[in-house]
């Protein structure tokens, strides 16, 4: 069996799936939003309950993207999302 094949008929696996789909279509979503060269050290993280979380490369890509944070917010809003909050996370090594 494919993964594909494997995440269409599992249901958990499904809604992760959708789950990352999500993700990556806000990440899209605020990509211009980004200065160029911040946007190659942020990546798109979880989606669950309380919020979303963006991955940044270290501790200073994290302080401007917090910076950012309510304008991000507010550009998802303008596009149709439910923005409880963006979760702004240092990724680990």
């Amino acid at each position: 069996m494919s993964v594909s094949e494997a995440l269409r008929r599992s249901a958990p696996l499904a809604q992760l799936r959708a789950r990352l789909q999500d993700s990556a279509d806000r990440f899209e979503a605020i990509r211009a939003a980004l200065p160029g060269a911040l946007a190659r050290h942020v990546k798109p993280g979880p989606v669950d309950e309380e919020g979303w979380s963006l991955l940044a490369a270290n501790a200073a890509v994290a302080a401007k993207l917090r910076q950012l944070t309510p304008r991000l917010e507010a550009l998802l809003r303008e596009q149709g999302w439910q923005v409880s909050s963006i979760r702004i996370r240092v990724q680990s090594n």
